[in-house]
């Protein structure tokens, strides 16, 4: 049963790059402020298969880490590396410990840049979500800017979510692709189902209580079948923690 339906409300989370900077110097300092902000989940970043999740810190001890603070762990940013057949069996066994359901490739952007990287990049995701289904685990690929550029007249984006599988999790970041010219809305309409998880950041006018936000909230809780919202607004170099306490303030007072 998805988060949304146990609570009836899509639960928060924060994208750790968010705070990478007080996360780098102080892990548990970080998840007690994340915490205490009152996000309900993280999305570490920037593992590649490696024996640890983070640093010196192995999947047992972030795990644990997490439920002491009542988070949970809502994804996790990977690198291509980490889904290759090495490593692959190791990134399985780290996410089974984190608790963790969503292997999300962070960024592709040569695979992106023509018709076959992309054609490559979706023989890879369909080959690892094929892999990860008896987990159950889902792959997923994560938005940029350089993922809206025009091939044929139409986004890369739009290319490599026409040639996955539909279990291929369409992770949106609104602010990237609107930041790279690109159509959430319009994505979000075209791909319905399999937006599981989405990130959310204010771009210029577009703020959390615009009605631009309302159509792509209205869009994840009902065809979009999101399961977890997950704030990516940071400070600069990822210090401090107000940004995304002000980030999730705006989102309560937008009702969700």
């Amino acid at each position: 049963m998805a988060a949304a339906e146990r609570t009836g409300r899509i639960p928060i989370g924060l994208q750790l790059y968010a705070v990478r900077g007080e996360f780098e110097k102080d892990v548990p300092g970080t998840l007690k402020s994340v915490a205490a902000c009152g996000y309900k989940g993280v999305e570490p970043w920037g593992y590649a298969g490696t024996p640890n999740v983070y640093k010196d810190y192995s999947a047992k001890q972030l795990r644990q880490m997490f439920d002491d603070n009542g988070l949970k762990c809502c994804g996790i940013h990977l690198d291509l590396k980490a889904l290759e057949d090495a490593q692959f069996e190791r990134t399985i066994e780290n996410n089974q410990v984190l608790g963790n359901r969503f292997l999300i490739v962070a960024a592709a952007q040569k695979h992106m840049s023509s018709l076959d990287g992309i054609k490559i990049l979706a023989t890879i995701l369909n080959r690892s979500a094929e892999k990860a289904r008896p987990h159950h685990m889902l792959v997923g690929y994560h938005a940029h800017g350089f993922d809206f550029v025009k091939h044929d007249g139409r986004f890369a984006w739009d290319h490599l979510f026409s040639q996955v599988e539909p279990s291929v999790i369409m992770q949106m970041d609104v602010g990237n692709t609107l930041g790279g010219g690109g159509d959430p809305i319009g994505m979000l309409r075209k791909f319905p189902g399999r937006t599981l998880t989405i990130h959310i950041k204010r771009h210029e006018d577009k703020t959390f209580d615009s009605p631009y936000y309302k159509e792509v909230f209205s869009l994840c809780e009902t065809t979009g079948k999101t399961e977890w919202y997950v704030v990516e607004e940071g400070g600069r170099n990822g210090m401090g923690f107000e940004v995304p306490k002000d980030a999730l303030e705006a989102l309560k007072k937008a009702g969700k």
